[in-house]
């Protein structure tokens, strides 16, 4: 019997909380392909949320919220058996941060515990242009493991609406995160 994935998501304060929120609701949709789904919000990702969305939708989904200094969730040690880890959207601040070892709070030290324990780290980065520092960070992660997503959509797929839009970057995520889902594929 193949176990079920233990996954976190982790939302930053980068602008795309619709990322997010799309990413909430699909998984939200596949509940019986993981064994459990945590989350953690940085401080900044809340007040982006809402500005964004212009309401608490992360309130709509049953899913376990840890505090960003709690570092007691499970997912802060690799005993816990986590297997992916996905950060959207990823702010350059975060990225830096888990890119140069600074396990400061809940989302760098889960990162951190990914890349020690060899899971899959994918991070839906979130800003452009990129300076030489960003590079530099995106380089050392992917070195050291981790995926980086950049949130870029697609459009050969023809989405009608911005939902349709931003699920061709969240789909894409769930497949690299190893989920089986029904998407756009090129050439079917």
């Amino acid at each position: 019997m193949i176990k079920k994935p233990k996954i976190v998501l982790a939302i930053t304060g980068a602008s795309g909380a619709l990322y997010a929120y799309r990413l909430l609701f699909h998984l939200n949709q596949i509940r019986d392909q993981y064994q459990t789904l945590d989350l953690v919000f940085s401080v900044n990702a809340k007040d982006v949320w809402l500005h964004e969305l212009g309401k608490p939708s992360f309130n709509d989904f049953d899913f376990r919220f840890f505090d960003q200094q709690d570092f007691n969730a499970p997912f802060a040690s690799g005993s816990a058996g986590y297997s992916t880890m996905i950060v959207c959207p990823a702010s350059m601040g975060t990225i830096g941060r888990m890119a140069n070892g600074v396990s400061n709070d809940l989302i760098s030290r889960a990162a951190d515990v990914m890349l020690k324990e060899r899971q899959r780290l994918i991070l839906v980065a979130r800003e452009t242009p990129y300076n030489l520092i960003h590079l530099r960070n995106m380089t050392q992660l992917t070195e050291a493991g981790a995926i980086i997503f950049p949130a870029s959509p697609s459009f050969y797929s023809l989405p009608k609406t911005l939902d349709a839009l931003v699920d061709t970057v969240v789909l894409r995520v769930l497949q690299m995160a190893g989920f089986d889902l029904p998407t756009y594929r090129w050439g079917d």
